[in-house]
This record gives C-alpha cells, structure tokens and sequence, in this order.
C-alpha cells in the first residue's frame, strides 16, 4: 500500500514547479493578485513624541522624607517613610510605613536621624535613592550668635533690663 495505491497515483504526477505552481502554493503572494493596502498608503513615519515645553514635568515621588533605622551598611542606610493613606473600608487616614534603601556615601548618618530622599539612578538593585541631611522636625531655630536680639534685630526686653542695670 505504498505508492502503488490507486489513490496516491495521482500525486505522483503532481508537478510542482514554479511555472505551473498556483499563487499561493508555496506562501507567496501571487504574481497578478492586487497589492495590498499597505503597499497602497504606506504609513507616514511620525516623530517621537515629546511632552509640550509649555507642561511643567511631572516629579512624582522624587522626594520623601523619613528616619533612618538601620546604619550598619557601608555607604547604605535603611530610611523608614510614614505616610498617612485612607483606609479602604473605613475610609479613616492610617499610617503606612515603607523601608527604602538610600545611598549615603559618607556613612553620616546615624539611627534615628531625619533624612530626606532624592529619587536618582540605580545604584544597585535595592537602592534608588540619595539620602540628603535635614534638619529635625522639632528642633529650635538658633537665635543668631546669642547675644539676645529677637528675628529683627531688635534686643529683647529682659536683655534691655540687664543693659540698663549694668
């Protein structure tokens, strides 16, 4: 039942040149058939699309700022971001606190340090950011060189009393 089946002789005389080959015999396009639309209308090439100088860039999440709580990497300092976020069901304003690996170059920080995060290159595969010093939430703004004048200048009345008695 090889090939001398009467029903494979047929396919013996099968020619399949180029000559007598049907259009689409061999996944060609057929030599008479109508080009396509894309042959027709080739699309224009556009130039890559830029935001409008006009619009400001958005900067979202380049800056954060958190405390350090852990020191003990060279050149690295784990910074932890508090954030306040609606809860999902009871819609009540809940803390979220995320860890984020800062590159510190200095190693100037210390554990519980206030430190602010600038987004920049990777650095590594955790760390995408640079930490920056900034001053503590509740620190006291220095009076100057302490010789007891207020913001304006001005001295103080308990140090004009002193003046005035010495």
């Amino acid at each position: 039942m090889l090939l001398t089946s009467p029903l494979l002789h047929p396919l013996r005389s099968l020619n399949l040149s180029s000559a007598t080959a049907t259009p689409f015999l061999h996944g060609g396009p057929a030599a008479n058939a109508v080009p396509s639309f894309a042959a027709v209308h080739p699309r224009p090439t556009v130039p890559a699309q830029h935001a409008p100088s006009f619009l400001p860039t958005i900067r979202a999440m380049r800056l954060m700022q958190g405390r350090v709580v852990c020191a003990t990497s060279d050149k690295t300092v784990a910074v932890e971001v508090v954030r306040l976020a609606p809860h999902p069901k009871y819609k009540r304003r809940v803390r979220k606190k995320k860890k984020y690996q800062a590159h510190d170059p200095d190693n100037q920080f210390k554990v519980g340090d206030f430190v602010q995060l600038e987004k920049c290159r990777p650095i590594s595969k955790t760390k995408t950011f640079l930490a920056r010093s900034v001053p503590a939430r509740g620190a006291k703004k220095s009076q100057g060189d302490g010789d007891g004048t207020g913001e304006l200048g001005i001295p103080l009345e308990s140090q004009q009393q002193k003046q005035e008695g010495a």
